[in-house]
Formats: C-alpha cells, structure tokens, sequence
C-alpha cells in the first residue's frame, strides 16, 4: 500500500514544478561573486528549493484528488485502471487522508516562504479543484487550466526568489504549457477507450489537435527566439548570444511532436508524454545541452554581486 500511496502522488510528475525555478536561474541570482570566487546564494536557492518542495506536495495532492474523482473512469481505462486507487491497492479513505495532509503541509510551508506564495498556491490548488470536478471535461478549457496552473509556479517562484518575471517568460511559459497539455491529449487520443478514460477526448478529433500542437509549437518557438533576441534581455544577461539556445527549442518542439505522435519508433507505449520524454535518449541529452549552454551564457563566470 505504501508503494501505491507513493504511486499516487506521481513523483515523476514533478519534474514539471521545476518551472517555479525558472526565475530563479534567469536573473542570476543562484551564484554570487565574492572574495573567492563565485559562491551559491543559498538563501535564494534554498527559497526557490523550498517553493519547488510546496508545489510537489500540493501537486501530489491534487494527483490523489483527481484519481479519487476519476475511479470509475479510470477502471475502464486499459492503463490507469492500473492505478493503485483503481486497482484497489490504496483504499479511498487512506487516499483521502493522503490529500487531506499534503495540502495542510503544503499550503503552510508556502506561507511560511511568504504571503504572495501561499496566495498563487491557493489559487494553484483552487483551480485544480475545478479542474477535476467539472473543467476538465470541456475541451479546449481543460488544457488552459492547465497552462495556467504553470503561469502560477512561475509567478511563486518569482515570488519566493524576490526577482520580477518578464512578461516573456509568463508568455513562453503559457505557451510551451499549451503546447505539452495538447500533446497529452493527442497522445491519449491515439490510446484504447480514450473516451472512456477522460470526457474532454470525445470533443476532440487528430486533426484538430495537429492544428493546435503546430501553432502553439510555433508560437512558442517564436516568442522564444524573439526574447533571446530582444533588446532588454541583451542588455540584462550582458550577451547577445542567446539566441543560440533557440535551436535546442525547436528541436525538443519536434522530438515531443514525433513522441506524441508515435513516430519516434517507440509508439505510444506510456501513460504520459512525459514518462515519454524523460524515457527518451535524444530529449533529454537535449535539455541537458540547452541547461549547459544557458548556464554558460548567462553567467559566463561573472554572477550578480
């Protein structure tokens, strides 16, 4: 049961919370120049760490929410009937209790980082309650929730961190989560019963989905390449070689296309595109590509004083 309780959390969920660290990294607060050389700043790092810690809490919390909602759902489903609520292997008023404490610790480590925090969490799990009792099933709205819900780590990172967040960076976030949340739904599209498994699915056709992956995929790359390119952003890292992050974008844009899409010669054999992704050679050798390169350009061994 306890590997179930464990399951039912998702950890490998969480990689997405690494969004609240976002601001964090691109306004060179992680390091700070000294005497001896460049030093972490373990005040912010440790903020953004501990921001980072309240949303998994709150989004495992909201996972074991959700497949409470969605037993019955989920037990016609050819892989989350697997799930251990579904499956039976956690009981539902264990599950409950489960919920119950991560949002009471969650929600209290988030005011005790700050107020701003514990507001963007509230609203963070406010909207996920609506989202698994009514929201998620009308097409379209459900993946906006879902953008959302990663406009709002970022906004607590920020927060957290003590530094602004550019409207860049909200765009490009809102985007990018446009851009997964309908690659999710393609990808259970092409699933066994994908109607049965989730009542959004059935407003939705391949082809309506293709269009919405390819603009927000372009649009994404775009807003993307117009912020390494912008004047401001220039003028802040002190580089104009930013832009040279854009071609690691469009590549991980593409290489989670052809995931979602089954022509990665893996078919569609997870849950998740993002069980995909992170089970995938080239994207994630990609990501590590774009963090090295980043981390190298932003701060060229010359952190904020």
């Amino acid at each position: 049961m306890i590997r179930g309780l464990v399951k039912t959390v998702r950890p490998h969920q969480w990689v997405k919370n690494l969004f609240v660290l976002a601001p964090m990294f691109f306004h060179k607060d992680v390091f700070l120049a000294t005497a001896q050389g460049p030093a972490l700043n373990l005040v912010v790092a440790g903020r953004g760490l501990a921001a980072t810690a309240v949303f998994c809490l709150l989004a495992g919390a909201v996972y074991t929410i959700n497949d409470l909602v969605d037993v019955r759902a989920d037990r016609a489903h050819p892989v989350k009937r697997e799930r251990p609520i579904a499956s039976g292997r956690v009981p539902e008023g264990v599950a409950r209790v489960l919920a119950v404490g991560l949002v009471v610790v969650s929600l209290a480590a988030a005011y005790w980082l700050a107020l701003g925090v514990a507001l963007v969490a509230a609203v963070y799990f406010a909207e996920n309650l609506a989202y698994s009792f009514k929201l998620k099933k009308v097409a379209f709205l459900d993946v906006a929730l879902i953008a959302f819900g990663f406009v709002l780590r970022v906004l607590a990172g920020g927060i957290a961190t003590d530094v602004h967040v550019s409207g860049y960076m909200l765009a490009c976030t809102a985007l990018l989560a446009l851009f997964l949340g309908f690659g999710k739904r393609r990808h259970e599209l092409g699933l066994e019963n994908a109607g049965r498994g989730r009542k959004a699915l059935e407003a939705y056709t391949p082809r309506s989905l293709n269009v919405a992956l390819a603009l927000t995929g372009t649009t994404t790359a775009i807003t993307y390449v117009a912020y390494t390119l912008d004047s401001t952003t220039r003028a802040f890292f002190n580089s104009n070689l930013l832009w040279l992050t854009a071609p690691f974008t469009v590549f991980g844009i593409v290489r989670f296309l052809q995931l979602v899409s089954g022509r990665a010669g893996r078919g569609l054999r997870a849950e998740s595109p993002t069980q995909e992704m992170l089970r995938d050679v080239p994207f994630v050798l990609n990501l590590v590509a774009w963090v090295v390169v980043i981390v190298a350009i932003v701060y060229k061994l010359r952190p904020n004083a």
